[in-house]
This record gives C-alpha cells, sequence and structure tokens, in this order.
C-alpha cells in the first residue's frame, strides 16, 4: 500500500514534545503514588498481622 505522507529528514530539536513530558509527568506521578500507597498497605498488614 502506498504511503500518502511525505517523506522528510529528521532536524533534531525541531519536534514540539510538551504534550510526551506531560504524559510522562503523569506517568511518573502516577507510579509514585501506587508505590507509596503500596508501601502503607504493607506496613498496615504487618502492624496488624495480616
Amino acid at each position: 500500500m502506498a504511503s500518502h505522507q511525505e517523506i522528510t529528514n529528521h532536524v533534531h530539536g525541531e519536534m514540539d514534545i510538551r504534550v510526551h513530558q506531560k504524559t510522562f509527568a503523569g506517568f511518573i506521578r502516577l507510579a509514585t503514588w501506587v508505590c507509596g500507597i503500596s508501601a502503607a498497605v504493607l506496613v498496615f498488614m504487618a502492624l496488624v498481622n495480616s
């Protein structure tokens, strides 16, 4: 199948990556929360001898 997109050479630093950075920051924030909540649950379970 033929592509109808124009093929251009990549120029370093020309791509807008704000959305990528925002998504990555959200992923890191979510991962931090999950790790913190998991640690809190494990501590709680250790304290109540579950």
